[in-house]
């Protein structure tokens, strides 16, 4: 296992602890007042923020750094989302970001020593036309091109991977096409592992701690200003998802982002009853069941820019038709729990990431409704753009600088619903 281990968690510490009543368990991390200065600050305690901290110690030895967030670590998008990892992407910088990604969740938990429950079930698209058919034979033919695993099905596969699919719905299912490696991972658990390593590793993690400005001089940050008063640093990294925009303004920098509710809900638990992750476009909805039974549904972004984390019914009411649509079985089951996070989507749905305008303020943004997916290599690849001034190969083409050159990368055609 990872050299993370602590001797607090070996076999005959947790029956000591477990005889004694847990009454000297260690922490499992240590959070942490802020200090007056830092060699970094990173902005945003969910998974982006955490694991740019931890490739930044772990990787780069840097350890005098810091990450803020204004609430507690893991509240924000990193806790309200449903958990889908895939790197079936269609364009080429798209592909190989997200398929490192993918590779490193492959072994996230053996390095992080923490079990993040990765199951690679397989993630199905489901074609509803002869039109969706052929835009999945060529998106499936791109895709493997890009080096990324991809195949199609037939209805008679479809019936025998998922037997309670209604394949004669009101839009009869023509097939579809699978990225077998594609599936889902706790999301709690992958950013309590961030957390842990980037704690054992010196990284201070502070919460209730609001960043409300920026000091610059000359052009460059020299410090951020909090709630628990300034703190000097030359290098600042925005991971604050849809509060992007809002925070980036504080700089004076602009970015071209649109702040929206993003929602989802879980039904009551049963026993298994869907075994991939199943993506519909021409529904609009996609589902899984968690380790726990419950069958998690989600769709679309509302439709309104808001702040608020909590979206609207009728979205929630067509994810419940659509799913319904696709599986009549699950009519009978009782919503348990609806929850939004607040995405920030850029003109052509890719992120903005690396340098800003600002120098040494640097940013991951722009993740709309697919961050979740790419904290692993979003924070490999932010820690060595920090550490080096300069983009990491992997995402020069998600530079803020594509809106002005028209060099975008549209991936709204490719991925078809928000996942």
């Amino acid at each position: 296992m990872s050299g993370l281990r602590h001797a607090a968690y070996s076999f005959p510490a947790l029956v000591r602890h477990a005889l004694t009543g847990h009454r000297r368990w260690p922490p499992a991390l240590r959070l942490a007042e802020p200090k007056s200065a830092y060699d970094a600050v990173i902005i945003g305690g969910g998974g982006h923020g955490l694991a740019t901290a931890y490739f930044l110690a772990r990787r780069h030895g840097m350890r005098n750094i810091a990450v803020l967030d204004k609430g507690a670590i893991g509240h924000g998008n990193s806790g309200r989302n449903t958990q889908v990892v895939r790197s079936d992407y269609f364009h080429r910088s798209s592909s190989r970001f997200f398929e490192r990604s993918l590779q490193l969740y492959e072994g996230l938990s053996r390095e992080l020593n923490y079990n993040l429950m990765l199951s690679q079930r397989g993630k199905i698209n489901l074609a509803h036309s002869p039109h969706d058919l052929e835009v999945l034979r060529r998106a499936t033919n791109a895709i493997r091109m890009n080096g990324v695993d991809a195949e199609l099905l037939s209805v008679a596969d479809l019936g025998r991977l998922e037997p309670a699919l209604n394949l004669r719905c009101r839009y009869p299912i023509e097939g579809g096409s699978v990225q077998w490696r594609g599936g889902i991972a706790r999301h709690d658990a992958v950013v309590w592992a961030f957390a842990r390593a980037a704690s054992a590793l010196g990284v201070d993690l502070v919460q209730d701690c609001e960043v409300t400005g920026f000091t610059l001089e000359c052009g460059r940050v020299t410090g951020v200003e909090t709630n628990r008063g300034r703190i000097a640093t030359p290098r600042v990294c925005l991971a604050v998802a849809g509060h992007s925009s809002v925070l980036a303004r504080r700089a004076g920098l602009a970015l071209p982002l649109a702040s929206m509710a993003l929602q989802a809900m879980v039904t009551e638990p049963v026993k298994p009853l869907l075994h991939h992750v199943l993506i519909s476009p021409a529904i609009h909805v996609y589902l899984s069941q968690s380790d726990r039974g419950e069958v998690v549904i989600g769709g679309g972004a509302d439709v309104y820019n808001s702040y608020a984390q909590r979206g609207g019914l009728p979205i929630l009411e067509a994810n419940a038709q659509a799913a319904v649509e696709l599986f009549p079985v699950l009519g009978r089951l009782r919503v348990m729990r609806q929850w939004a996070g607040i995405v920030d989507i850029s003109p052509d749905t890719s992120p903005i990431m690396g340098l800003t305008p600002v120098a040494g303020l640097y940013i991951s943004a722009g993740w709309g409704t697919g961050g979740y997916k790419a904290i692993p290599a979003g924070g490999e690849t932010m820690a060595w753009t920090i550490a080096h001034d300069r983009a990491h190969e992997l995402i020069v083409a998600f530079g803020l600088g594509r809106f002005a050159s028209g060099a975008l990368v549209d991936e709204g055609a490719a991925s078809g619903v928000a996942h």
